[in-house]
């Protein structure tokens, strides 16, 4: 195009000694002329152009979504990592534990801690709201284990001490091997994830205790209808965000949860009218969300009469 413009230049044009140019009507008409079909041969047939804008305005639109839906997972999760906050007043007032065990804290403690682990970005880039809920619910976590600790009898106390130390150990191994042994984040992203997958799913075992005991005794008075439902749609809110960017370790205990929640509220649906209406007021130790967002084992519960 650039060759025949010039061609039509020099044929077209009044050249002056002194090294002017004077354009003709015929060479100003085929400059438009160029002009108009360079921006049409531009538009027309080169798409990739844009295809380009179009598939850059969807990936921000995807980022986006996905963004909102990570804040949203985590409003929820900190609701469930707070849910247990009506257990531990009691505690404070009565000045002792009674019946209530540390052990779905101390469990939840350590999903936290593995999934701050994942989060990092020198081990998972780009997952900062994955890493703010689970920091968030190891500090919550690590008050529950605190006021728990003040409250419980020597033995106990040192049951608590040994399982943390050992619990700080093995994040501490962990985390010295992903950064010595594993030199891309690919490696370390599948290492801490399986070790999150495996956890998590162990935990996720619990709930199917107590669906056996609702089938048997045909009454849902163990489990909390608003417990399921939220943890519903939390399972179901990180499922999502794990999706809008394929994320395997988030995925997998997330959809679990979520069947395990959906689940809980078909048996809840099913035996609701035959549970019996005469029960009094109880105080119920929640379970606790583990740090995959998805719900903590039903089996925690423990009845105060």
């Amino acid at each position: 195009m650039e060759f025949v413009f010039l061609f039509w230049v020099n044929s077209n044009s009044d050249c002056r000694p002194n090294g002017h140019i004077i354009y003709t009507p015929l060479s100003l008409h085929f400059f438009f002329t160029a002009s108009w079909y360079s921006l049409f041969n531009l538009h027309l047939f080169n798409p990739s152009l844009s295809l380009n804008k179009k598939k850059k305005r969807k990936m921000i639109s995807t980022g986006t979504i996905r963004t909102v839906v990570g804040i949203i997972g985590n409003v929820i999760s900190f609701g469930l990592f707070l849910s247990p906050l009506p257990t531990f007043i009691t505690i404070v007032k009565k000045r002792a534990v009674e019946d209530f065990s540390p052990v779905p804290y101390l469990a939840t403690l350590l999903n936290c801690m593995l999934w701050v682990v994942y989060g990092v970005p020198f081990v998972h880039p780009n997952s900062m709201l994955v890493l703010t809920i689970n920091g968030i619910g190891f500090f919550i976590e690590a008050l529950y284990i605190g006021i728990f600790f003040a409250f419980a009898p020597r033995r106990l106390r040192l049951k608590i001490l040994s399982i943390l130390a050992a619990e700080l150990l093995f994040v501490g191994v962990v985390l010295g091997g992903v950064l010595g042994g594993a030199h891309t984040h690919d490696k370390r992203t599948q290492i801490v994830g399986i070790l999150c997958v495996i956890f998590g799913t162990a935990m996720y075992a619990s709930p199917l205790s107590i669906m056996k005991m609702v089938v048997q005794t045909k009454s849902v008075k163990y489990m909390p209808f608003f417990l399921s439902f939220v943890s519903f749609l939390n399972g179901a809110c990180w499922t999502a965000y794990s999706l809008l960017r394929f994320d395997l370790y988030i995925l997998i205990p997330n959809g679990l949860g979520a069947l395990l929640a959906a689940a809980q509220l078909i048996l809840y649906f099913i035996y609701y009218r035959t549970t019996p209406k005469d029960d009094t007021k109880q105080n119920l130790e929640l379970p606790q969300v583990v740090p995959t967002n998805a719900p903590e084992p039903l089996s925690s519960l423990t009845i105060e009469k």
